[in-house]
């Protein structure tokens, strides 16, 4: 049975952040994180007030432990507060909305794991929005859209986390594409051992992946991408205004990966953010394999004790489905 944190626990880190006289009067852990706590934490003082917590205990993390991985691979597990705070730093500096920070802990001396206390964000996800509220989410959207433009235009020529270029190290790998392939052959020998249609079709998509690769064309630059950018990972403030969470990933990577993801996940509203500068050939690669990391990805989460089951399975059939398509695409 996994043990998650209480307001005992966080009432030191939340004094730390708020002040002494802060008291904490509840806590709320919020839905969907796998590598991480996320909890509200309220809190009275002069006034009332909340902040949320980010915990990086082990207890929070649902994936199963995998293999070993160069942690500086641009597909290791993005987890942690270094990460979390290279990023936070390098958007906030370009004028990207992001929570602020209150307070950021790896000493474990006042709770026992890395922990980070951020802004509470007043209002809904762009996703609740664009089911509740479309004009206040069309708004938003079009924020959205020239935020992913100023960060998309931040070029390198290396690629690879934040946080990993920026203590100086180098991303593994020859290519942004050659790590897609080798990724996404991995991924295939995964599903095709969980999910029985992408199994009988294994020769045939491995074969698939090997062609649009070779289509593609060597480049030197790189974008700045968030990296797994679903409208439930922008929150809108109370001003409209889009603000980025879950921004572990932030790395310098082709641009394209980002907007095959952008296209899942935002499906009729996603012509806002497409752009026509985009290269054709990495969109088709990455594109199959962003379906079978979608497939590979959910059921190796269902390994573990993940709570969400039933979502995940859905997840792994529907790209399943999507990717045995693209074959006849």
């Amino acid at each position: 049975m996994r043990q998650f944190t209480d307001s005992e626990v966080l009432s030191e880190i939340v004094h730390e952040a708020l002040g002494a006289e802060a008291c904490v009067v509840g806590v709320d852990r919020l839905r969907g994180g796998s590598k991480k706590g996320v909890y509200r934490v309220h809190a009275s003082e002069s006034h009332a007030v909340s902040v949320i917590v980010y915990s990086w205990a082990d207890a929070e993390n649902f994936w199963p432990t995998a293999e070993a991985i160069d942690p500086a691979h641009p597909f290791a597990p993005a987890s942690g507060l270094a990460p979390f705070l290279s990023a936070q730093r390098k958007l906030d500096g370009m004028g990207v909305r992001v929570p602020g920070v209150l307070l950021a802990d790896d000493s474990r001396r006042r709770y026992p794991a890395d922990v980070a206390v951020v802004e509470d964000v007043a209002g809904d996800t762009l996703e609740t929005l664009l089911k509740t509220d479309p004009a206040r989410a069309s708004d938003a959207l079009s924020e959205l859209a020239a935020m992913l433009d100023v960060m998309h235009q931040q070029h390198s020529q290396h690629y690879g986390r934040v946080d990993v270029l920026e203590r100086g190290d180098k991303a593994s790998g020859d290519s942004c594409e050659q790590l897609v392939l080798e990724r996404a052959i991995h991924d295939l020998a995964e599903a095709a051992e969980r999910e029985p249609s992408i199994g009988s079709a294994t020769a045939s998509l491995h074969d698939r992946l090997h062609e649009l690769a070779t289509r593609v064309a060597p480049r030197t630059q790189h974008g700045l991408i968030h990296g797994e950018l679903g409208p439930d990972h922008v929150l809108v403030d109370a001003s409209g205004h889009p603000v980025l969470i879950d921004i572990e990933g932030l790395m310098f990577f082709d641009v394209e990966w980002e907007h095959v993801f952008l296209q899942l996940r935002f499906g009729d509203q996603y012509p806002a953010l497409s752009r026509s500068e985009l290269d054709p050939a990495r969109l088709d690669l990455y594109m199959l394999a962003m379906r079978l990391s979608l497939v590979a990805g959910p059921l190796r989460l269902l390994d573990g004790d993940f709570p969400h089951r039933t979502a995940m399975q859905e997840i792994a059939e529907h790209n399943a489905k999507e990717a045995l398509a693209l074959l006849d695409s």
